[in-house]
C-alpha cells in the first residue's frame, strides 16, 4: 500500500491506487479518473442483458469504471465475467468472492486492474451468449475454467487477490499479451498456478513482459508458478513454501530472472529443484537465460541456471527494484485482500 495516498486523517482516494502499479505492469491506471460504480447485488442471472447493480452490467461499460462494492458478497459467476479496457475491481471495503463457471476474461483490451478479491472454484462454462460490452455480445466458445484469463490484452495488475482452486490455470496470460504485474496475492491448493504463454510455436508471445512480486505461493501447490513461454519474467521477492512438483518451469526460450525469493522445498526427494526446463533436451535449455540471484533456499532446494551470465540482457528483465532475501517474509506478510473499510464518501477508503 502507498503510505503517500493517505490525507491527514488516514483515508486515502480509492483511485490513488493506480499510482502504485510497480514492474511491467507499472502504468496501468485502471478506471482512474472515471466514473465509481457501485456493485449493490451479487446476481448473475443474465449474461446477455445484466441488471444495473451487477458485476457484469458495471464491468462492460465503454468509459472508465472503478468498480466497488455495497457490503460483503459471493458472486457466483454463470458464465465468463468479459471485461473492458480502463477498468478496475476494487474489492476494499468488503469481502468479494468471486467462484462459478469461466472465471475472469481480459480479452482483447488493455488497462485493467484486479485488486482486493478472492477468486476460487470455476469450473468451465461457455458455448452460449454472454455480452462482452454495452454495445456487443456472442457466442462463447468452451472456456477452460481459469481463475483469470489474459488474451490479446496489455496493462493488466492483478493485485492483493485470492486465488485458489480453479479448474485450469488461477492465471493464465496469453496470445501476446504483454506489460503485466502479479503481485501481493495469495495463491493455495492448485495444480497449475500461471501459465504465461500460448504455446511454444507460437513466436510473437516473444514480446510478453511481466513480474510476479512479492506473493506467498503457499501449501498444497503443485506447478506452474510460474511455466512461461517465450517472453521476459522478472520473478521478485515471493515466498515458495513446498511445491509438490517445482515452483518456476518454462520452455521455448523464455528469459526468467529470480530475485529475492524464499525456496522452501517439499519434504520429497526428488521434488526438490525449484526450475523445470521442459520439452527441450539439455543441450538446447542450456541456452536459455535464467538466472538466480539472490535468492534464499531451504530444505534442499536448489536453483538449475543456464545461459551465459550476461548483464545486459538480464537488465531487459529487471523490471523493479529488488530486496534481500530476508526482508521478503515482511514484504509478503499483507498478501491477499487487505482489511479495509469506506469512507463516508465512496471514493474514500482506509487499510489496516
Amino acid at each position: 500500500m502507498c503510505d503517500q495516498m493517505k490525507d491527514t486523517y488516514g483515508y486515502w482516494d480509492r483511485m490513488k491506487l493506480a499510482d502504485c502499479a510497480m514492474g511491467f505492469g507499472k502504468g496501468t491506471t485502471g478506471g482512474k479518473d472515471g466514473e465509481i460504480y457501485l456493485v449493490t447485488s451479487s446476481d448473475d442471472g443474465d449474461v446477455v442483458s445484466p441488471k444495473p447493480g451487477t458485476i457484469r452490467h458495471a464491468v462492460i461499460q465503454e468509459y472508465p469504471v472503478w468498480i466497488i462494492f455495497s457490503g460483503d458478497m459471493v458472486i457466483t459467476l454463470k458464465e465468463e465475467l468479459i471485461i473492458t479496457s480502463d477498468t478496475t475491481i476494487d474489492g476494499r471495503g468488503a469481502n468479494v468472492v468471486f467462484n462459478g463457471r469461466s472465471g475472469l476474461t481480459i480479452q482483447f483490451v488493455e488497462n485493467v486492474i484486479i485488486h482486493g478479491v478472492t477468486i476460487r472454484d470455476m469450473s468451465p462454462g461457455g458455448n452460449t451468449m454472454v455480452r462482452s460490452s454495452t454495445s456487443h455480445y456472442g457466442y462463447r466458445m468452451k472456456s477452460d475454467g481459469d481463475g483469470i484469463c489474459i488474451f490479446g490484452s496489455k496493462n493488466v495488475w492483478i493485485d492483493h487477490c485470492n486465488l485458489q482452486s480453479c479448474t485450469d490455470g488461477l492465471i493464465d496470460a496469453v496470445m501476446g499479451s504483454t506489460d503485466i504485474t502479479v503481485s501481493n496475492n495469495y495463491f493455495a491448493n492448485h495444480n497449475e498456478v500461471m501459465l504465461f504463454g500460448h504455446a511454444d510455436s507460437y513466436t510473437p508471445d516473444t514480446n510478453m513482459r511481466a513480474t510476479i512480486a512479492y506473493n506467498y505461493f503457499a501449501e498444497g501447490l503443485t506447478q506452474r508458478m510460474p511455466r512461461c513461454r517465450h517472453g521476459h519474467f522478472h520473478v521478485v521477492n515471493n515466498k515458495y513454501e513446498r511445491w509438490k512438483m517445482y515452483a518456476i518451469g518454462g520452455s521455448a526460450n523464455p528469459f526468467i530472472l529470480a530475485e529475492g525469493n524464499h525456496f522452501i522445498a517439499p519434504d520429497d526427494p526428488f521434488a526438490k529443484e525449484v526450475t523445470k526446463h521442459e520439452v527441450a533436451p539439455e543441450s538446447e535449455w542450456q541456452g536459455w537465460y535464467w538466472r538466480s540471484y539472490g535468492n534464499t533456499e531451504s530444505n534442499g532446494a536448489f536453483f538449475t541456471e543456464s545461459g551465459a551470465d550476461s548483464d545486459s540482457i538480464y537488465q531487459t528483465v529487471s523490471s523493479l527494484s529488488t530486496q534481500p532475501p530476508e526482508f521478503t517474509e515482511s514484504l509478503i506478510a499483507n498478501v491477499g485482500p487487505l482489511n479495509c473499510n469506506s469512507g463516508q464518501n465512496p471514493r474514500q477508503i482506509i487499510c489496516y
